[in-house]
């Protein structure tokens, strides 16, 4: 049964995270932790930097550790980024670790596959880009519970994401360029597969069991925050239970599935998601092993371990890998990562020196910068500049007039209150606007996806983060007719890349895909004014189109289609601060 969520081990609820990560780096001198925020990094990133190596970050919810800390290390991850329980962490720590180990060879961002890691990690990446750092980014997601073709939030990043760090970490060791490890990486990340199998819930601090089961009752392909599985089954013996387990991972009927054949050489993990016991711990491992020699399948390499938990959960999650020569190379290589099955070894600790208090670096984001490190960014006329602002003041007024409207069109396919969110959020970027007259366009894009981030919560604030975020870069180049085209653009490619959603899936991206396709160079006669003024008409229609649609992705996607009898709410509001905005940028010079 589930252990009392009274009996935890901690100080209080809101401090578990930093008292944990303050606990880790106390017991490992190979790491660091980075000044006011949730960062962990190698104590020679320094060194790593200066060598002209890619650097590589990844990180999630806490709660599952020793993810992912324990992987930063030699021939491993140069950093991680920690949420909340169960939460993906913010953009501003994101964005302070990819700036404290920016390397000129650039910075590879390995994703867990949830939504808010895809939009967090995507908008510290587009800011990070706008400030001239390369980076580049690699979603895990090697799930096999999903039995549906159907779309989805998609498959989840799981315990597989730990061989994933250790292959992506030594090549960027070796010193291979960032495009050669995204794409060797990647290909890793595509050729495992990992299903879990659950026996009790855990116990979220201050929240207590995340779901319930029976005393003779398991879940297969549950998630590590306790989503729901592909079915629940009464109790077998392990054997049983692992003939389940890897006969779902590869039913080719799934649509997730992974193909194993005699004659294939594989790496297996078998994960231990919190309170299974060594004695059924080593039981379950040697049940994989003999189902797999069975088949024919060459067991290669067996790692085991605490490696991504869910707190106090009694399972285990396993993961299969077919190996190559360069993955098998990799994965053997020493590390000083310390959930790496492997001795840890410290290049510089001491012993007798201090554990506890150890000096805090510094992070790029707290350290003095100079002249040549400013944001040199494209500025436009005078009299322009007061329409721009002008222009914004009446898409912020749009949304905040309209909040009834988005409310009651948000009321079947979500919880009623987009509306509310997104005046919020306009809210927060009027208040901005007397400091506009001095800031470039680039500068007012930056600042307000900085407003959006903290003042909207959930999804939208992340997206609307995300697509003021990468509308800048252009911005810093050119403030043009084709400047802006060129924003609206890479702002709707960012929310389709990162949130997930393509043109028809009835979300905000429907009216900005379409307005995209509209919006064409100035030929003869025409003006910019007018060719804007076309693109907001056809993301108008589209946005009345979406009353029809099926409901592919967001909220609106788990919801009875017969309710859905009105347009999407997303999709108007977009449309309601574009015709607001347009109408004011029709005067420009």
């Amino acid at each position: 049964m589930a252990s009392n969520p009274q009996k935890q081990l901690i100080n209080s609820v809101e401090t578990c995270v930093d008292d944990m990560l303050e606990g880790v780096v106390a017991t490992y001198p190979h790491v660091r932790k980075l000044r006011g925020h949730r960062v962990v990094l190698r104590e020679d990133f320094e060194e790593l930097k200066s060598s002209g190596k890619v650097t590589v970050l990844s990180g999630g919810g806490s709660g599952h550790e020793p993810f992912c800390a324990g992987y930063v290390g030699a021939n491993m991850l140069t950093g991680i980024i920690a949420g909340s329980v169960f939460t993906s962490p913010p953009p501003n720590d994101i964005l302070a670790a990819i700036k404290a180990v920016a390397s000129p060879a650039g910075t590879l961002l390995v994703v867990i596959n949830y939504t808010g890691d895809r939009l967090n990690f995507g908008i510290a990446a587009e800011r990070a880009r706008a400030e001239g750092i390369k980076v580049e980014t690699i979603t895990v997601a090697e799930d096999c519970a999903l039995t549906s073709t159907d779309k989805t939030a998609g498959r989840r990043g799981l315990c597989g994401s730990m061989l994933v760090f250790k292959i992506a970490g030594t090549l960027a060791e070796e010193g291979r360029p960032i495009e050669e490890i995204a794409r060797i990486a990647t290909e890793a990340a595509n050729s495992m597969g990992t299903i879990g199998i659950g026996l009790t819930p855990c116990n979220v601090p201050g929240s207590g069991a995340s779901f319930s089961l029976g005393n003779d009752e398991m879940e297969l392909g549950l998630g590590v925050h306790g989503e729901a599985g592909v079915k629940r089954m009464k109790m077998t013996p392990a054997k049983s239970v692992i003939t389940t387990m890897i006969n779902h991972m590869t039913d080719q009927t799934t649509a997730s599935h992974i193909k194993i054949a005699s004659g294939d050489r594989v790496a297996i993990v078998l994960n231990n998601l919190g309170a299974t016991s060594v004695l059924e711990f080593n039981i379950v491992i040697k049940e994989a092993i003999a189902f797999l020699e069975d088949k024919g399948v060459v067991v290669e390499r067996v790692l085991t371990g605490h490696l991504m938990t869910s707190l106090d959960m009694a399972g285990v999650a396993l993961t299969i890998m077919h190996l190559d020569d360069t993955r098998r190379r990799c994965l053997e290589k020493d590390t000083t990562a310390f959930a790496y099955p492997r001795q840890i070894q410290s290049k510089t600790f001491v012993v007798g020196s201090k554990r506890i208090g150890q000096p805090e670096i510094e992070g790029a984001d707290s350290m003095e910068t100079t002249g040549k490190d400013e944001i040199i960014a494209s500025d436009i006329e005078p009299g322009n500049k007061v329409l721009l602002i002008e222009a914004i003041r009446s898409a912020c007024d749009a949304l905040i007039e309209n909040e009834g409207l988005l409310n009651d069109l948000d009321k079947a396919a979500g919880d009623n209150d987009c509306g509310m969110t997104l005046k919020t959020g306009a809210q927060g970027i009027k208040a901005l606007l007397d400091s506009f007259p001095q800031m470039t366009p680039y500068a007012m894009f930056v600042a307000m996806a900085t407003s959006v981030e903290s003042s909207i919560g959930g999804a939208s604030g992340a997206l609307y983060s995300l697509f003021l975020s990468a509308a800048a870069v252009p911005l810093r180049k050119s403030t043009d007719f084709q400047g802006w085209c060129d924003a609206l653009n890479a702002a709707t490619k960012a929310i389709s890349k990162y949130g997930g959603a393509e043109p028809g899936d009835r979300t905000m991206l429907d009216p900005l895909h379409a307005a995209c396709q509209t919006l064409q160079p100035v030929q003869g006669n025409s003006t910019p004014a007018e060719s804007f003024q076309k693109a907001v008409q056809a993301a108008e229609e589209v946005t009345k189109a979406t009353t029809h649609m099926k409901a592919k992705a967001g909220r609106a996607s788990y919801v009875n289609p017969e309710l859905l009898t009105k347009p999407d709410a997303g999709a108007t509001a977009v449309t309601l601060w574009l015709r607001a905005a347009c109408d004011v940028m029709g005067k420009r010079k």
